[in-house]
């Protein structure tokens, strides 16, 4: 199968925003888009019976009124309609595995702050074996998102993490934007004093982080010799370090371990809290 970024929809505002994104992300990789919709009930494709008894004729309309969108505001781009007799969390993991990416929408929580994911959208995230990226609507009208700013990457100095890095950099350099990788460590308890922090620890632990991280980034550094990213280092939660960094980004990416312990969830604290508050598209990158 030729490579395919596929996005989920589900009719609502939200899945046509990342309808929209995904549209842009495949006209720039120069790949195929691929419009799911996954419904049980679909039947085998009728041949000419009226539309009100055609139990398709609205799962076909759905795909191809979003077709017809975004092939208007890409001519040029290869956009195929695919419809699924299955249930839409196996669908979309399996069009996952097939997928250089997928890409899902996240409902809003309107007026609140943060938004939530359905059962669905978590599983996909939490499972898939290529990069999602979830994205929400610029307004509660729906419509695509907006996409100001650079790029920040999450970074956690704990284990290998070149697929992460990969995706940051391919992505930032693909999009000609900044390129911004955030650490946060939080503080020891021994680091705080009746009169304060201790100023000499944080200046310590601040040098071993950008220690770590200039041997970490220096070989993608290499490979991107254009690309000079910017490293932030925050002594605070890290969940809170990447949250504050990622305001006003054109996309946040995070990673999720492939192999997590049995009892452990699925989603690391960083990953949790950029898929619930993060205001820009995120993009979880499963790695070793």
């Amino acid at each position: 199968m030729e490579p395919v970024i596929t996005v989920g929809l589900d009719g609502s505002p939200e899945s046509m925003a990342a309808a929209h994104w995904a549209a842009d992300e495949a006209e720039r990789r120069k790949l195929t888009l691929r419009l799911m919709h996954a419904w049980p009930m679909l039947v085998p494709e009728p041949t000419r019976i009226p539309s009100e008894i055609d139990q398709n004729y609205w799962a076909r309309r759905l795909v191809h009124h979003a077709q017809a969108e975004l092939q208007a505001r890409h001519p040029g781009l290869v956009i195929v309609g695919n419809l699924v007799a299955d249930d839409a969390q196996d669908a979309l993991l399996k069009a996952a595995s097939e997928s250089e990416l997928t890409v899902l929408g996240s409902r809003g929580l309107a007026p609140a702050e943060s938004y939530f994911l359905g059962s669905i959208g978590v599983a996909v995230v939490a499972r898939a074996a290529q990069p999602v990226v979830l994205v929400r609507p610029a307004s509660r009208e729906g419509g695509p998102s907006p996409a100001p700013g650079g790029i920040v990457v999450a970074l956690k100095l704990h284990g290998p993490c070149d697929e992460l890095l990969a995706f940051a950099f391919a992505s930032a350099t693909a999009r000609d934007v900044p390129l911004q990788v955030v650490h946060g460590r939080s503080l020891p308890m021994h680091a705080h004093t009746p009169w304060g922090v201790d100023h000499g620890l944080t200046s310590k632990l601040t040098e071993e982080a950008q220690q770590q991280l200039d041997q970490v980034l220096h070989p993608w550094r290499e490979k991107f010799p254009s690309m000079k990213p910017a490293v932030v280092i925050r002594l605070e939660s890290p969940a809170q370090a990447v949250l504050r960094a990622a305001e006003g980004a054109g996309l946040l990416v995070v990673g999720r371990r492939k192999q997590r312990p049995a009892l452990a969830p699925r989603l690391g604290p960083v990953a949790h809290a950029a898929l619930h508050h993060a205001r820009c598209p995120v993009a979880v990158v499963p790695h070793d």
